[in-house]
């Protein structure tokens, strides 16, 4: 049965003249993008879509659903700048309320949905890795209604916005340099896709480009910068690389990553989103924030190696090996811990003796702005992290806009400073210790802020708004998946999907947990513990259908995380569309 299309319904419009809606775009294919801006599988998609956007660029037309997850992402100045941060060259629905996420029954960010030039539902998608399925798709569809004349190609509706123009655009993170090397700052300048070196007054050096959007920078220490050549590493984060970087001169030379996402079943030669670097324990750690994990690199022998994490996102401490990370944004070495902000489950956490603990934070779905015990106490999506002398941490609790102080030995948390436009990252003046220099990424500039008498406030908690779904205690969980046209399942070679099943709290899965190759399972939900969220990934391999053993494969892979409620007489079936018409 073909499915109508519902209508595209919001608060208001960004990157067009005006509101839109199906009926405007009647003739044309649409493909809608449910996305949120703190979201990297999301920002990974956005990429993967350029090249199918100018293929089709009179047959398509490419709108991005904002659909908020935290609090502040629905706030319309912050989207606003997030279109401008992350290139969105596009119009975008801004659905404050998941109106219309609701409506096409979206249930996992991202999810695309391919609407044909009728009106009329065609593909749905969950996750990353679907562009060259959409673009199949399209190949096959666009010829079909060009025949039948309901194909009416046209010009984009998209209006670009106005850029200020700034020394600095959305500036993701700083460190000082020593005296000697031309300048008082480096900075990794996220939107000019640019390091920039700044002397001690603030004016710019040198500017080093050839990067895409780096959002972390740290230097070796000079015995270490004198063996290797380079004196400063960079993640270039959607780059998907780790730079070496010679400051006096400029020079880069590429440590790790091809340039190309790292999906299921790739080698370490290939990154996903590093967001930041640091130097610890003799190597330079990764916050690998599109798989989850921390990596880390030896700069004299070049090996790069998986240190912490399973793919899974989520909160779970325990073992480097076994522990879930959430988008891990920044990274303070202090001794023998490593500082972690975990943005995604808004935590505090650290690495120390082979283990990952948490201090501050719950879950992917609970945030807020509360000081008090740290057991008690909320971040909302930090981004950065850095040790205090007295050895407390100052957390940049970036959707907040605040400097938050963590005193550890007394586990009382607090804050420093408010009405910050997302402070991303801070390091101690070294000229006066007792200031704080803080990149706000929102505001363009790094910003000062005295290290005096911290406050306490109540402020809020909040659960993400998305909704619920209520199931039965036995579960029958389906997985959807079909081969884009021209390519078809391939296991020859092994099984070509796999499935995982986790829930938090572990409680709540009396059975159906684990790992397995099939996309359907039957799991059991425990009604004592009621509610909680069910973590699932799904993966599906697809290659060339008449292409032998060098045919071209393809990996389409998603994470759910879904917060349930075990009910009486709920629905005792959960279907998740990783991809297909």
């Amino acid at each position: 049965m073909r499915v109508r299309a519902p209508e595209l319904l919001g608060r208001g419009w960004l990157n067009t003249a005006g509101e839109l809606s199906l009926r405007d775009l009647r003739g044309r294919f649409v493909l809608l993008d449910f996305w949120t801006f703190c979201c990297i599988n999301c920002l990974h998609v956005l990429d993967e879509l350029r090249p199918v956007e100018e293929t089709y660029a009179e047959e398509l037309v490419v709108i991005g659903v904002h659909s908020p997850k935290f609090v502040h992402e629905a706030d319309p100045v912050a989207l606003a700048a997030a279109v401008e941060r992350y290139g969105v060259h596009h119009p975008v629905l801004d659905d404050p309320d998941l109106v219309t996420w609701q409506a096409y029954t979206a249930r996992a960010w991202p999810t695309l949905v391919l609407v044909d030039p009728e009106g009329y539902v065609v593909a749905q998608y969950a996750g990353e890795g679907h562009a060259h399925a959409i673009d199949a798709l399209l190949a096959e569809l666009v010829p079909q209604h060009r025949e039948r004349g309901t194909l009416q190609p046209g010009d984009s509706p998209y209006v670009a916005p106005e850029v200020e123009a700034t020394d600095l655009r959305f500036p993701a993170a700083a460190v000082p340099l020593p005296g000697g090397d031309g300048g008082g700052v480096l900075v990794a300048d996220a939107g000019h896709d640019e390091v920039v070196v700044l002397d001690a007054e603030g004016a710019v050096v040198r500017r080093i480009g050839g990067f895409r959007e780096p959002n972390g920078v740290c230097l070796l220490p000079a015995e270490v910068a004198a063996e290797v050549g380079y004196d400063a590493v960079v993640a270039d984060t959607v780059g998907h690389r780790v730079w070496g970087l010679e400051i006096a001169t400029g020079a880069t030379r590429v440590l790790a990553g091809d340039g190309t996402q790292w999906m299921q079943g790739d080698s370490l030669e290939r990154l996903s989103s590093p967001w930041d670097v640091a130097w610890w324990q003799e190597r330079i750690w990764i916050a690998m924030a599109g798989l989850h994990q921390l990596w880390t690199l030896d700069p004299r022998t070049g090996e790069v190696a998986v240190a912490a994490g399973t793919t899974n996102e989520g909160l779970l401490d325990g073992p480097l090996a076994e522990a879930w990370f959430a988008q891990t944004s920044r990274l303070a070495p202090d001794g023998d811990r490593l500082w972690i902000a975990d943005s995604e489950t808004s935590a505090l956490r650290y690495v120390q003796d082979g283990a990952v603990h948490t201090v501050v934070g719950s879950g992917l779905f609970d945030f807020g702005f509360r000081d008090g015990p740290v057991d008690q106490a909320l971040f909302q999506h930090p981004l950065g992290v850095t040790v205090l002398p007295d050895g407390s941490i100052a957390v940049c609790d970036t959707y907040n806009g605040a400097v938050r102080r963590v005193d550890v030995a007394a586990g009382e948390l607090s804050t420093l400073a408010r009405d910050l436009a997302e402070p991303s990252a801070a390091y101690l003046d070294p000229a006066d210790p007792g200031v704080l220099v803080v990149v706000e990424s929102a505001a363009h500039r790094l910003e000062r802020i005295a290290l005096g008498a911290a406050s306490s406030v109540d402020g809020f908690s909040h659960t993400t708004q998305r909704p619920v779904t209520d199931v039965g205690a036995a579960l029958e969980l389906t997985i959807t998946f079909a081969p884009p046209p021209g390519q078809k399942v391939d296991d020859r070679f092994g099984p070509a999907t796999q499935l995982i099943v986790e829930a938090t709290p572990p409680s709540l899965l009396r059975s159906g947990d684990g790992r397995g190759t099939d996309l359907t399972r039957t799991i059991v939900l425990d009604p004592a513990v009621g509610d909680g969220v069910l973590h699932v990934a799904a993966r599906a391999a697809s290659c060339d259908a008449d292409g032998g053993e060098g045919a071209a494969c393809r990996m389409h892979q998603q994470d759910w995380g879904i917060p349930v409620r075990v009910v009486a007489e709920g629905p005792g079936e959960l279907v998740l569309p990783l991809g297909g018409v």
